[in-house]
């Protein structure tokens, strides 16, 4: 198959798969023009914290099972029907356990966790956190059985009760009850952030419910054999997905105890963070999406003769249309920073630095596919390690002094130091030939044409919007003619 046809089929499978994702999860950012007006930054704050602890908790309930079953489902020696079953009933039992022992440590946790009037809010969060690894082994047999719409069906099903339910909570039940006794009889104002989590719950048990067609495939067995080998692959990948976590979640987690200000202060700055860092949402949807549909297609591809040279002809295309993406968001963020509340827009310098960040994460996934197909989950746990590592040390030193700008350049230090030794060690292992000098021009003309647009015509022409947004228009267009000479020449560009 020729690389440009190579390259649709994973453009097909990345927007149909990431689909789902892309428009669910759009779907859900629009909700927060909701609750950067409902609620308080304080109680956005809490929001924010609350959902960074279910990228920890998920982490420890799937293992790694769900990269393992993609990893020997293709093997011959075993049916897929036995890689299938033997991954969930595995997750099953794990987290039938987990749960249990976590409910009945919650009230515990709710006061250490500085949530002692609350402890609804963790019950919530860990039947939600049940429910949705219960639905990962499900979604990964869509995936790999190349069902595309019926996955992007359940899961935008889970996005439209969700989106539904919030409305209907945060915006009808306040009309309604004055005027309607059936709504206020149960109807509690007070219970707040709460409604967000039942919200969420009810649809991730209704996914759960979506998906039985896949449940009634399984097997009542599991191959011993088989799940040790899983484990011991999936395993490292703990430490991969937790580090992981660190990087992407720990600020939010820490930004209350770090910052320099009283709790009610701390608590409304990382709401304003929360909410600035939902304006980095489209790289950061890109990014999943492309990771949900290069992960089995990867994998596919990794015996075939040249398949170095497509991981590399895909990951320049990923830049380019990451950088696309920035540009893009940057040049008109005069207009998208209106998506939240204005009470938050002391927070938008975050956004180009999140936005760079989720663009080397995005190249990171894309280097770090040497570990995973030579079964080397331990260095790639390293480089997580090392990762969370710089996240931790950097977090400790600027937020103090910083604030939330100094989690922002911890997270973006944090993404380039991993896609940088990811590349290095990978090309020791499983040499790629990048084309990282093709890559950085890209990056440098994306960064000079938005600043061309900062230092000089937003500068001489915001006076004139019209005007204005015509000229970042010709900047946009100006990226891409480039990147079509330069891509339309025939040379070993498309390696």
């Amino acid at each position: 198959m020729s690389k440009s046809k190579l390259l649709k089929k994973l453009v097909s499978q990345t927007a149909i798969y990431g689909l789902s994702s892309i428009v669910g999860r759009l779907l859900n950012y629009l909700l927060v023009p909701i609750y950067t007006r409902v609620f308080t930054a304080t109680q956005y704050g809490a929001v924010t914290e609350l959902y960074s602890y279910i990228g920890f908790l998920m982490v420890l309930y799937t293992y790694g099972m769900e990269t393992a079953y993609f990893r020997y489902v293709k093997e011959s020696e075993h049916p897929s029907e036995t890689v299938y079953s033997t991954a969930f009933w595995s997750l099953a039992g794990s987290t039938a356990l987990l749960t249990a022992v976590l409910l009945l440590l919650s009230p515990t946790l709710s006061v250490s966790l500085g949530y002692a009037n609350h402890t609804n809010y963790l019950v919530y969060i860990l039947l939600i956190l049940g429910f949705d690894t219960l639905t990962a082994l499900p979604f990964a047999k869509l995936r790999y059985d190349e069902h595309p719409k019926r996955f992007a069906f359940v899961r935008i099903a889970n996005i439209v009760v969700s989106i539904g339910l919030n409305l209907f909570f945060l915006v009808a039940c306040p009309i309604l009850s004055p005027k309607t006794a059936l709504v206020s009889s149960w109807y509690n104002p007070s219970f707040g952030i709460g409604y967000i989590f039942i919200s969420n719950l009810a649809a991730s048990a209704i996914t759960l419910a979506l998906l039985l067609p896949e449940l009634k495939q399984l097997k009542w067995n599991i191959d011993t054999p088989l799940l040790k080998k899983m484990l011991l692959y999936g395993l490292p990948l703990i430490v991969v997905g937790l580090a992981g976590s660190i990087n992407e979640m720990l600020d939010r987690v820490i930004l209350k105890y770090l910052l320099p200000y009283d709790s009610a202060t701390n608590m409304a700055q990382l709401g304003i963070y929360g909410a600035c860092y939902k304006l980095s949402i489209l790289m950061t949807l890109f990014t999943q999406a492309f990771k949900m549909g290069a992960e089995p297609f990867f994998f596919a591809q990794a015996k075939e003769k040249n398949a170095p040279q497509t991981y590399a002809y895909i990951t320049r295309y990923f830049t380019i249309v990451g950088l696309f993406i920035f540009l893009g968001v940057m040049l008109f963020l005069p207009i998208i920073k209106h998506f939240i509340g204005t009470n938050y827009h002391q927070g938008l310098a975050i956004v180009p630095i999140l936005l760079l960040a989720n663009l080397c994460l995005g190249i990171y996934y894309n280097v770090a596919i040497w570990y995973k197909l030579t079964n080397k989950t331990a260095l790639g746990a390293t480089i997580s390690v090392f990762g969370a590592f710089v996240t931790i040390v950097l977090n400790l030193i600027w937020i103090p002094t910083m604030g939330y700008i100094g989690s922002a350049w911890a997270t973006l230090a944090c993404y380039a130091a991993m896609m940088i030794v990811s590349y290095i060690w990978g090309q020791q292992h499983y040499k790629i030939p990048y084309p990282i000098a093709a890559m950085a021009a890209y990056l440098l003309l994306a960064l000079f044409l938005w600043q061309l647009d900062v230092q000089w015509l937003s500068a001489t022409t915001h006076k004139i919007p019209m005007l204005n947004y015509i000229l970042k228009i010709m900047l946009l267009v100006v990226y891409l003619n480039v990147v079509l000479i330069v891509e339309r020449k025939p040379k070993q560009n498309q390696a």
